[in-house]
């Protein structure tokens, strides 16, 4: 289970809930309103107060590489340190493992050894898919994982989520995409826009004489 108690990222308010194993979470909210926010700071990538469980433990806890090894955060524009994607892979994961992850997102496992410069936005993205969860962790943070799919594609990753929600991984999932968010969720967290920031007065004072010659 992962439980949220009072998480205050940023501009958030105090965010508190709940997931069991193998539920989804879709977050909602204009651009903005900070979902990306809460789930780097679910994942403690920055700053937040609060406190975050998973199996009862908090995420303070541990340090912060095995929190994230469980706790597994995908950006929707994922950042990548090496010149393929085969190289940012465990060394200790099977290839076979590799396959029939690449296999069910609908690209082939030699395409991981090419160099990323030479990868689409899409194949980038499944990639980084493949990278989240080649070593099994218990939760995924995904921020608009099919913002750069053909339909046919996101239907192979939706697929592929609710695969690991039947192993009981727990989600949580940013999209602009409501109807795979209804068919994956039944529970919706909704963010509110961002306040717009106040208006300086840049008017010039006037006094009584303004505008008169002395």
């Amino acid at each position: 289970m992962l439980r949220i108690e009072n998480l205050k990222a940023g501009d958030l308010p105090p965010l508190s809930f709940k997931l069991a194993d193998g539920e989804c979470l879709a977050v909602d909210g204009p651009s903005g309103a900070g979902k990306s926010r809460l789930l780097r700071a679910i994942a403690d990538l920055d700053p937040a107060a609060g406190h975050v469980f998973l199996d009862g433990a908090e995420r303070r806890e541990m340090p912060g590489n095995a929190w994230r090894s469980l706790v597994r955060y995908v950006s929707a524009e994922p950042a990548w340190w090496t010149e393929t994607a085969r190289e940012a892979l465990p060394e200790t994961v099977a290839p076979d493992r590799v396959r029939r992850l690449c296999d069910a997102l609908g690209f082939d496992a030699a395409t991981l050894d090419r160099p990323l410069s030479q990868a689409s936005t899409g194949e980038r993205q499944r990639m980084a898919l493949v990278r989240a969860l080649v070593d099994d962790p218990r939760v995924l943070l995904l921020d608009e994982p099919t913002a750069a799919l053909d339909s046919a594609t996101a239907a192979l990753v939706e697929e592929l989520i609710r695969y690991q929600m039947l192993s009981g991984r727990l989600v949580i999932l940013v999209t602009h995409d409501t109807p795979m968010a209804d068919r994956l969720s039944a529970m919706r967290l909704e963010l509110a826009p961002p306040r717009p920031l106040p208006q300086r007065d840049t008017s010039v004072p006037r006094g009584p004489f303004a505008g008169h010659a002395a």
